[in-house]
């Protein structure tokens, strides 16, 4: 397997799990199988695992196992509509460009708030 190939399936293990998301929001699907993709999308977006990646193998064979097996377990239950829906939502999320700028000023807002929010902290600790 050539890294081409793994990206490529890369790419195509992202496209399934925001077909999943945009699924799982549309008013049409049935409510468990919305519960179940909220999940799955959740636990592949998650930096959480249920087991820790540093461990050897098995680290990472959960998410080999969990997520695809939970991707198809949602598109196997979502209504065919639906899943056309959802797949051509995802098709134009993923061709929007990135703005890296626009990411840049979010960070630098987030480490502004975060470093105001300790500066009161500190204060009111040694008040």
């Amino acid at each position: 397997m050539n890294i081409n190939s793994l990206k490529e399936q890369i790419r195509k293990l992202k496209l399934h799990t925001l077909t999943v998301y945009f699924a799982a929001r549309d008013p049409d699907m049935p409510m468990f199988v919305r519960l179940l993709a909220i999940t799955v999308a959740a636990y592949a977006f998650s930096p959480i695992d249920l087991i820790p990646d540093f461990i050897p193998v098995i680290g990472y064979l959960d998410d080999l196992v969990i997520i695809p097996l939970g991707l198809a377990l949602v598109i196997r239950f979502t209504p065919p509509k639906v899943i056309e829906s959802a797949r051509l939502k995802a098709g134009q999320a993923t061709n929007k460009p990135v703005s890296y700028i626009a990411a840049s000023i979010f960070i630098i807002i987030w480490f502004f708030v975060v470093w105001i929010f300790m500066g009161w902290l500190f204060d009111l600790y040694n008040a």
